[in-house]
């Protein structure tokens, strides 16, 4: 899928300034490709950014990974969960590293780190275990042009807290006619920038636009399920950060999500909670 961006956006991103992949991620990446991939090579240049390694340490060892032993070192993560699990990982947090930071945020990366965490946590539970890691990456990532946003405008400051406070649904049409472009525009240049794989660019791309894609052509199964399992896990946090799971967001897409996942109310009620019980721990 190409991202659609009209001539007027094109000239208002030329001043939007997307984050570069930092070095020790350019180094992974690089001995990742290779046939024999280094482990250790990969190890050092992780540990080798002290800000991306100790919160790699602190994803891997949260309750959304439930490991019985706790990890205590780079090398001992990339050694048990190996360099496909790590990556993701370690691309994740690298952004977040990347963005520019900002008091007003705080709240926005708390309930986006739960977003992911939750993710995660789905996945697992939906028995997608081989989507779980890149679930985590796209739930830390699938906002990450309201930083974006923030740094390029100086009046998007109602906007972001309006977004906190109220939820998501809606705002990227605020912004389209406040800026002539979105968060969800920003997030998907980001995601492409920073070589993310394509299903997650476009779950990045339709993420507010959802109504009707899970009946179309317009997605791959693995885009619906990423997606599938990102609304789920909104529907959590909202749940616990602002006690209502059944959000307008949610409700939009409830019924073609849980036909997708062969799910029923009692299945998602019983998931719901033992998700619930968890973030609280977060």
């Amino acid at each position: 899928m190409a991202i659609q961006i009209t001539p007027q956006e094109s000239e208002i991103l030329a001043k939007v300034t997307i984050p570069p992949k930092p070095q020790a991620l350019l180094d992974i990446a690089k001995e990742a490709k290779k046939d024999e991939p280094n482990i250790s090579i990969i190890a050092d240049a992780i540990t080798g950014d002290a800000a991306i390694s100790a919160a790699v340490l602190q994803v891997v060892n949260s309750a959304a990974f439930a490991r019985r032993n706790k990890v205590t070192s780079i090398h001992q993560a990339v050694m048990t969960l190996g360099i496909k699990r790590v990556f993701p990982l370690v691309k994740a947090v690298a952004l977040k590293s990347a963005l520019p930071e900002n008091d007003d945020l705080k709240e926005f990366w708390q309930s986006s780190s739960m977003v992911a965490s939750a993710c995660t946590m789905y996945a697992n539970l939906l028995k997608q275990p081989k989507l779980a890691d890149n679930a985590y990456m796209l739930g830390l990532f699938h906002n990450a042009g309201v930083p974006i946003m923030l740094q390029t405008f100086s009046d998007y400051h109602d906007i972001l807290i309006k977004g906190i406070n109220e939820g998501w649904e809606g705002i990227a049409d605020l912004e389209r006619e406040k800026y002539q472009t979105s968060h969800t525009i920003l997030g998907a240049l980001l995601a492409q920038q920073w070589q993310l794989p394509e299903a997650m660019v476009d779950v990045i791309y339709y993420f507010h636009d959802a109504e009707g894609i899970f009946n179309s052509d317009e997605l791959s199964k693995v885009s619906l399920y990423l997606l599938a399992i990102l609304k789920l896990a909104r529907s959590s946090v909202d749940g616990v950060l602002r006690g209502d799971s059944d959000t307008n967001e949610w409700l939009l897409v409830q019924d073609p999500i849980m036909e997708l996942l062969g799910l029923d109310e009692n299945k998602l009620d019983d998931m719901r909670a033992a998700i619930a019980n968890k973030l609280v721990e977060i």
